[in-house]
This record gives C-alpha cells, structure tokens and sequence, in this order.
C-alpha cells in the first residue's frame, strides 16, 4: 500500500485541479485505469499503471437524474426486498436517441422511487433524484393524471360504466372522477389522478369484473410508448411530466 495512492490525489496531481474537481472527474466516469473505467475516489492506484482522463471531461458536480422503469409483474415499487430499483443497472438500460447517458454508480445515490404501483400490477414507474420530480410526483400526486389499461373479464352494462365515469368513494372520502372507456374487448381504459393503490381493481370488483392484469400507461405527460419490459431509460432534460 506504500507505493500506491487515492486515484482523486494522483488526479488532482497530475491534471492540476482541486481535489473537489478530481473527485467529480472520477465519480462523473471520466477516468479510466488500465482501460477500466473507475468512479470510486478512494480508488489505489500504482505508479506502473495506466490513467487516463478523457478528453472531453467535465469537472462539474454530476447532475441528478430520473430513471423511467417498465416495471414487471411481481416487483415492489416501494424500497426493500424485491424492490424495482433492483433492476436499475446497466445491462438494463435502453439509450435514447437523444440521451446517450451512461449509468454512474452515483446516479443510485439518494434515489427515491416517486410512483407507486401495485406488485401485480407492470408499467411505467419513476425513480428519482431530482427534487423538481418528487415536488410533481409526490406532493402533487393529486394532480397527476396517470394512464391504464386493465385486461378484465366479464361486461359492464351502459349504467355502469357510466357509474365508473363518476365521482369514487373510497376510504371514507369522494375521488374525483375518472376516465374509463372499452379500448378493446376485454381491456378497459383507465385515466385518473394518481389513484391509490388498489382502487383500479376495487372499482373493476364491486361491478362484477376480474381483473387479470393492470398496465400503467402514462405518468402525466409522459407515455411508456416502446420502453420493454423489464428495461429503463433516462428521462431527458426537454421532458416533462
């Protein structure tokens, strides 16, 4: 250990920047030893080995991010064991062609997952570290218009789809009213702000439907579109929710 160093001083050293620079050069991704791309500051590095920094490197904090999740059947969105966050890594990612980020292990840093969504349930789910989107998604959530598609079995007469179309009581309170229309046989069209969970199949229940499955579609203004299943991308600076 005697002949090695913390790859930020050797860093900071040799590129003449602050410490505080040569920390976000390596955590940003923009340093690589013998070829392997390194992001822990603490890092031990030898004299023989080969440093590099890219040309292109910005010694700037790394910016918060958002990840935008097509959640399988089966995982929590919330934190703990079986959680979705568990598949926010790499070999998951799907670049868009206007954001060509690579994952940084600091982009895991005080993540917080902002939707949440039965285990059952698959679709769309955000995770973040941005406060602008915990503001929109958490303490604004009762405006959040948020998009289904409910695969069920059975029929519903006019009257009763007209009584889905109008105010819900739940829990003791009245929700507003939502938007649900036949998208084809067997799946209905859900869209209402930001329901709690469990009401979708509730509501589906006390009408004399079985739900099957329950597809989150869109969060807001944002639609899932092409995203596989299973995979995430990066929400992009030009979008909103």
């Amino acid at each position: 250990m005697s002949n090695t160093l913390r790859l930020a001083k050797y860093i900071a050293t040799q590129h003449n920047c602050s410490r505080r620079e040569a920390d976000n050069y390596i955590t940003g991704g923009w340093v690589s030893v013998d070829g392997e791309v390194i992001e822990e500051p603490g890092f031990r590095v030898a004299a023989k080995q080969t440093i590099r920094l890219a040309s292109d490197a910005s010694p700037d904090d790394v910016a918060p991010v958002t990840f935008l999740l097509h959640k399988p059947v089966g995982w929590s969105a919330t934190e703990g064991d079986g959680s979705a966050a568990e598949l926010l890594v790499a070999e998951n990612q799907i670049m868009s062609p206007t954001l060509n980020q690579p994952m940084l292990k600091r982009h895991l840093v005080g993540l917080v997952l902002d939707t949440s969504l039965e285990t059952q349930a698959c679709g769309l789910v955000v995770a973040s570290q941005e406060y602008r989107i915990h503001r929109k998604l958490l303490d604004d959530a009762a405006h959040v218009e948020m998009e289904y598609v409910v695969h069920v079995n059975g029929t519903l007469s006019e009257s009763d789809l007209k009584k889905l179309n109008r105010p819900w009581p739940w829990q003791g309170r009245e929700l507003p009213a939502a938007k649900i229309s036949w998208q084809s046989d067997g799946h209905l069209r859900f869209a209402l702000k930001t329901p709690p969970l469990g009401l979708i199949t509730s509501m589906c229940t006390e009408l004399g439907l079985e739900v099957i499955n329950i597809k989150r579609i869109r969060i807001g203004r944002l639609a899932m579109s092409s995203l596989p299943l299973g995979k995430w991308r990066y929400l992009a600076s030009h979008e909103r929710f």
